[in-house]
């Protein structure tokens, strides 16, 4: 025949055992999300999963004897060339502080 144990009894033994353990002590079983957070992380498994960047420009400049162009490079300077012909590019660096526009404004 088993003995009846008081609930204050059981409730006092459950936090001995959680603080031998080291484990939390939740009598109201809250949701508190340590399942969560005793999982394995994501992160480096995700960041496995996805290669490296490919970074074109870099290849080409690593491996010159591919000979390959760079298109997006190619209309970007075709661009500019259009511009500082039309007088829209960027103005020419100042050499000395004579030349500069900034030391010439009047205040």
């Amino acid at each position: 025949m088993a003995a009846f144990v008081s609930p204050s009894r059981v409730a006092a033994l459950t936090k001995l055992r959680c603080s031998l353990f080291e484990t939390s002590y939740n009598p109201q079983n809250l949701r508190t999300g340590a399942k969560y957070l005793r999982r394995r992380l994501r992160g480096p498994a995700m960041v496995g999963y996805y290669p490296d960047k490919f970074n074109i420009p870099q290849i080409l400049r690593q491996y010159k004897e591919l000979e390959m162009v760079d298109d997006a490079e190619e209309e970007r300077l075709i661009d500019v060339m259009d511009r500082k012909k039309r007088g829209k590019g960027a103005p020419k660096k100042a050499k000395s502080a004579e030349e500069s526009r900034r030391l010439t404004k009047k205040r």
